[in-house]
């Protein structure tokens, strides 16, 4: 019986529905033969539960608290780990256990800022490893502070004093460690060019969909459903302005009417606010909205199979604006064949793989974004049918297991480098 490859996965979360790139690539990971086992932090959410169902994962539980003992907690814990590292000590105490149990061959560490590098780097070294760093998302790409997940005190210019402190820190010690690793991955060209700039071997890539869940299914509404899926950081990360120019103007030239026409929004309550000051500048819009909050894992197929357009929001990669960002949304968007909709359009990574895939509209202006809602409009209204000119070999590219066959060859690239110097270093004390 051949023994089953191993790698110990350290990541920030898993598998929750913002960032479900570990979850699918353990599913995988198992059905290719390896076996992988994950540590991460316990963040509360279950909508990708089922992902994480035969893997040997160690929740540590940070935040315990609630309502203003919650947010002392939150803070107090923030200041531990820039201090002294708080959360990399306990990941790393849980990642010596794991060696009771686990002959484990590399270590991935994956992580959309800096934790848990340290802790990883920590391990490898003493466990004389190689490790493998997985960026999804990285503190450059952001246009202010959304890369810290909680509003930081306005006392003083306090919040931008900590928020410079705490990003120029954690720059530090992520260029510090990816000089050192076997290998880097990220999500898309713009992350790779940024990071080649500390490691060589920086590899792409893109996130991706579960082609067991996304597919098209051929369901068809009564409705013309535009349809938004995820959360909304910020209207300069992500901004729907064209699309509410489009949709005014079709209202005022009677081309919709809210009974066959409507805006569906599934996000979360911070999210549907942002929204809702966004649309405010257009009260035409307004009959036209409908908001759903969060819904599971497992209801997204069919949500995006019902719809006519799927919107994708994102804003010009510039010096201002979001750089590199291609979420897994899109790419489940991507996989069901239903026209997407992408304003305002980022004139980058993005873009491009619309255009490549032949999968929508990445709109510049409000007249690109009218222009395309009309054409499927009257189509669906007349046909009832929807506009499917994809290119399906090319989106196969973005399956999760062309991701998990991208990894194991890296990983195997890294075990093979690492057993043939260690070849070559005892040969020289042969010698």
């Amino acid at each position: 019986m051949v023994n089953k490859k191993s790698v110990l996965i350290l990541c920030d979360l898993f598998p929750p529905a913002f960032g479900p790139r570990m979850g699918y690539l353990c599913k995988c990971l198992i059905i290719n033969g390896w076996n992988p086992v994950v540590i991460t932090e316990y963040i509360e959410d279950d909508m990708f539960s089922f992902l994480g169902k035969n893997v040997d994962v160690t929740y540590i539980r940070y935040y315990k608290k609630k309502g203003l003992a919650g947010k002392v907690e939150w803070g107090w814990t923030f200041l531990c780990d820039v201090l002294f590292g708080y959360k990399d000590r306990r990941m790393y105490r849980e990642a010596l256990n794991s060696v009771k149990k686990y002959n484990f061959d590399l270590v991935l560490c994956s992580t959309y800022r800096t934790f848990p590098m340290r802790a990883a780097w920590r391990f490898v070294k003493k466990m004389r490893l190689p490790l493998v760093v997985d960026l999804r998302d990285i503190i450059e790409q952001y246009t202010g502070n959304e890369f810290i997940s909680h509003n930081l005190p306005k006392i003083g210019g306090l919040d931008k004093l900590i928020a410079s402190c705490f990003r120029k820190k954690n720059l530090r010690i992520r260029n510090k460690i990816l000089r050192k690793v076997a290998a880097v991955t990220t999500v898309s060209p713009w992350h790779v060019s940024v990071l080649k700039k500390y490691n060589a071997n920086t590899q792409l890539i893109y996130n991706g969909y579960d082609p067991e869940l996304f597919y098209p299914s051929g369901i068809e509404a009564d409705r013309f459903y535009i349809t938004y899926t995820g959360r909304l950081l910020s209207i300069v990360m992500r901004d729907p302005d064209l699309l509410f120019q489009a949709v005014e103007k079709l209202s005022g030239e009677g081309l919709i009417s809210p009974d066959l026409f409507r805006i569906r929004w599934f996000v979360d309550s911070k999210s549907e606010k942002t929204i809702i000051d966004a649309a405010g500048k257009y009260p035409a819009i307004e009959p036209y909205m409908g908001y759903f909050g969060h819904i599971s894992a497992s209801d997204v197929p069919e949500v995006l199979n019902e719809s006519s357009i799927l919107l994708i929001l994102t804003n010009k990669a510039a010096a201002g604006g979001p750089k590199g960002v291609m979420t897994t949304k899109f790419f489940e968007s991507l996989a069901v064949g239903k026209p997407i909709l992408c304003v305002r359009g980022d004139e980058g990574c993005l873009e491009e793989v619309i255009n490549r895939t032949h999968s929508g509209l990445s709109a510049h202006n409000a007249g690109e974004a009218y222009e395309f809602i009309k054409e499927h409009y009257i189509r669906w209204k007349e046909k009832k049918t929807y506009i499917d000119s994809s290119d399906k070999e090319e989106i196969k590219k973005f399956s999760r297991e062309a991701q998990t066959g991208q990894f194991i060859q890296i990983f195997e690239q890294v075990k093979s480098s690492v057993m043939q110097n260690g070849l070559r270093q005892r040969v020289m004390n042969m010698l």
